[in-house]
């Protein structure tokens, strides 16, 4: 089991959850936008949000952030460290910094410091895209073992200040480096760990990605908090988190979704009636399954399982509870039927 660290009250680590985390995309110095993005992404489920500081007024806005957030806040630091010192004392929760890039050792012990003075940990965030050239000419390209030996470069900077509130990610755009990386990490070091795979990409190749390297390594039981990286809006990043741990066994918040791929026996608009019933379930915060298949004849044995379902036929459909027929529903009427169903249960 890994150490355990505190960020804002949320527990990291030590058996605690997997918790879900994303990135404000507002402009950190316009307190009011990024408060309405935090809001929204906590309506969500996102559990820890981290806001970038490129500059002094961003790092002066935390205060007011900090204050008004629902969830921790977590401040993105690189090369300046009076960023870091201005947003720890505005009561940041937890600091994202790689030591490598704020300077000597005088700044990082600046920052150790001040971290330790308030009990607020570190995430050391190593990049595979931003290794240090030593490091880099040592394996002749970004490789799993290149960056664990960063990581535990930045790690004994913190160690010689008397720092080990730590947590560590290791991403790379690559997702077989990105899990053996995270592999490496868990077998040489018991620091919690923040998993994800780093410039996914679009909201359709990004999920994959995440959903392949984050559920792969979850699947192993490694990783403590994660962030799914998409270019997209930032509540797709939660969707998409939750989602992940769903599929990985490891949350049952919310309604789980079932649907069959359609085949020549299929008599109703099953792709458009599967995407409604997904839209209307995200506000449905019921721990069930619902399941959306297209053939009367199987569906409702097959979707036995599932606490409900509907199963398309010509014109009609059936509506199902525990794979038990409730009655028969015209077409247009099955997806309110389901969702009158799913009210009762």
């Amino acid at each position: 089991m890994s150490k355990q660290i505190n960020v804002g009250g949320v527990l990291i680590g030590g058996g605690a959850p997997v918790t879900i985390q994303s990135m404000t995309n507002t402009r950190t110095d316009d307190a009011e936008a990024t408060l309405e993005q935090i809001r929204r992404l906590a309506a969500a489920g996102c559990e820890i949000i981290r806001v970038a500081v490129p500059d002094m007024a961003a790092a002066r806005a935390v205060g007011k952030i900090k204050e008004h957030s629902p969830i921790p806040v977590v401040v993105d630091i690189h090369f300046d460290y009076k960023l870091a010192l201005e947003a720890i004392a505005a009561g940041a929760d937890k600091v994202r910094i790689n030591p490598g890039n704020i300077g000597g050792e005088d700044r990082v012990k600046a920052v150790a410091g001040a971290c330790r003075q308030k009990n607020i940990p570190i995430r050391i965030g190593v990049n595979g895209g931003s290794l240090e050239k030593p490091i880099l000419a040592k394996y002749g390209r970004v490789c799993p073992e290149a960056m664990v030996e960063s990581a535990f470069g930045h790690i004994r900077r913190l160690n010689k200040f008397d720092f080990d509130d730590i947590c560590v990610s290791l991403k790379s755009s690559s997702v077989p480096v990105t899990m053996k990386a995270y592999q490496l990490m868990k077998q040489e070091s018991d620091y919690p760990l923040h998993i994800g795979v780093t410039e996914a990409g679009t909201v359709r190749m990004g999920t994959l990605k995440s959903a392949v390297g984050i559920g792969g390594l979850l699947a192993l039981g490694i990783g403590d908090t994660m962030r799914v990286s998409l270019s997209a809006d930032p509540i797709e990043e939660v969707y998409a988190a939750r989602d992940i741990l769903k599929a990985a066994g490891l949350r049952r918040e919310g309604a789980e979704l079932v649907s069959c791929p359609t085949c020549g026996r299929t008599r109703i608009d099953l792709i458009s009636l599967a995407g409604e019933v997904e839209e209307r379930l995200k506000s449905v915060d019921k721990p069930i399954t619902v399941a959306v298949m297209g053939c009367v004849v199987n569906g409702p044995g097959e979707a036995s399982a599932a606490d409900c379902g509907i199963a398309g036929g010509q014109g009609e459909g059936l509506l199902f509870k525990k794979g038990q027929i409730i009655k028969k529903v015209p077409q247009e009427q099955l997806v309110d039927e389901l969702f009158a169903l799913i009210d009762t249960l």
